[in-house]
């Protein structure tokens, strides 16, 4: 059997990982947070431009102690996902306010820098 040669690296398409806050009065489970974020990014974007950015929470390295987490998302979109993070404003009828931390283009890098400190 034939193998496939793997994609050059120019030809990937770039990511990063965008560090998100969140800031509420009350608790707030991560699911809830994970739903508000996949509807603001689905309302904003519409299906096809959130196909194309590629938009990935990983709730692997959501730390709930300091309420942040981490997004992937394509570079062309980071911009258009930060507006989607500001619009935010109740979930589940509490207020809230989610914002950046900071934006890498590599995973180990972003969780050393904004989660783990």
């Amino acid at each position: 059997m034939k193998k496939n040669k793997p994609l050059l690296p120019s030809l990937k398409e770039k990511k990063r990982y965008l560090v998100f806050e969140v800031i509420s009065e009350k608790e707030i489970y991560p699911d809830c947070v994970f739903d508000a974020i996949e509807n603001s990014t689905g309302s904003l974007l519409g299906e096809l431009d959130k196909g194309k950015s590629g938009i990935m929470i990983l709730k692997k390295h959501y730390n709930e102690k300091l309420k942040k987490g981490l997004i992937k998302v394509n570079y062309k979109y980071l911009d258009k996902l930060r507006f989607s993070l500001a619009l935010i404003n109740k979930i589940k009828r509490n207020n809230v306010i989610i914002r950046s931390a900071g934006a890498s283009g590599i995973l180990k890098k972003a969780v050393k820098r904004y989660i783990a400190a």
